[in-house]
């Protein structure tokens, strides 16, 4: 859902109210929930990217591929390793990992997951990558950017810088 702040109240024992107006009907949702204690998570509205973006990241994929070798879905879960920010690190029971690592690579090819050691005996860290369907404006832009330096770095052609900044414009 999306919609504004639109007040804050700040009642006598220290605990704070937020007025929010929403843009879509949450009628159904205020009639599930209501009394009940729920989870809130409110975040910087990010436009939603371009289905451009993703169609020029998949070209410059395939150029990187043809170039090094690789699968172009191997370059795919290499790039979505390096912009940062769309991980979720959760420590797992180690009889528990391979379940984990399987459940989550069935929401799709860039839903990654990656091994660290934990502390904890008997545990290990499981770094999830979120693919790319998930990315805001923002993230993905920064998926290009990276792409389009990769194919720079093997002098492989990408589009001229002036037309490049124009299309990640539209997506930020």
């Amino acid at each position: 859902m999306t919609g504004k702040l639109e007040g804050l109240v700040i009642f006598p024992d220290g605990r704070t109210g937020l007025t929010v107006l929403i843009n879509e009907d949450c009628r159904q949702l205020y009639n599930d929930l209501s009394g009940e204690d729920i989870d809130i998570t409110i975040k910087k509205h990010r436009q939603k990217r371009s289905l451009d973006a993703n169609a020029y990241a998949w070209v410059l994929m395939d150029k990187l591929a043809e170039r090094l070798g690789y699968k172009k879905e191997d370059v795919y879960r290499y790039a979505v390793r390096n912009v940062g920010g769309n991980t979720d690190t959760v420590c797992v029971k180690l009889e528990a990992v391979n379940r984990l690592i399987e459940q989550w690579q069935k929401n799709g090819l860039g839903w990654v997951a990656d091994l660290a050691p934990s502390k904890i005996e008997g545990c290990t860290n499981v770094i999830l990558y979120y693919g790319t369907s998930t990315f805001d404006s923002y993230q993905m832009s920064r998926f290009i950017d990276s792409l389009v330096q990769d194919c720079k770095d093997l002098n492989i052609e990408t589009m001229p810088p002036d037309k490049l900044k124009g299309l990640l414009e539209e997506w930020t």
